[in-house]
């Protein structure tokens, strides 16, 4: 298998590309240059990257910045759509979000989820049992 860029890299583990690069600038993702000097990325990093131990108990397929554990306490579904509260430590969280994305991820009243915040979306995962 050839090395990936860093944009399919990303992709697979489940990161941006700026956390790959401040991965790599930091030495904790080996990269190697092509010969126009772009980052490429070995497969055995991204085996390594997502073979290892889940770093948070909440998940391991987002960046750990701006994460917010907690329990689900209250799932509002209105048609295609539904609203999603979590309460994290001293946060108080509401999702918009899909019906199916609720369905999918088993999101009830007392299920461990967490918010994943960038700008101004919130993304839910659900949480370990």
């Amino acid at each position: 298998m050839a090395d990936l860029t860093l944009g399919d890299a990303a992709r697979s583990i489940g990161v941006s590309v700026d956390t790959l690069r401040r991965w790599d600038r930091a030495g904790k993702l080996t990269t190697v240059r092509d010969e126009r000097n772009r980052r490429r990325v070995p497969p055995r990093e991204i085996e390594r990257l997502t073979s290892r131990p889940a770093r948070h108990a909440a998940g391991d397929r987002l960046s750990a910045r701006n994460r917010f554990p907690g329990v689900v306490t209250s799932v509002e579904v209105d048609g295609v759509m539904a609203l999603v509260e979590i309460e994290a430590g001293p946060h108080r969280i509401t999702a918009a979000i899909t019906r199916d994305a609720v369905e999918e991820l088993g999101l009830v009243q007392g299920a461990r989820a967490t918010a994943a915040v960038k700008a101004t979306s919130v993304m839910i995962e659900r949480g370990e049992r």
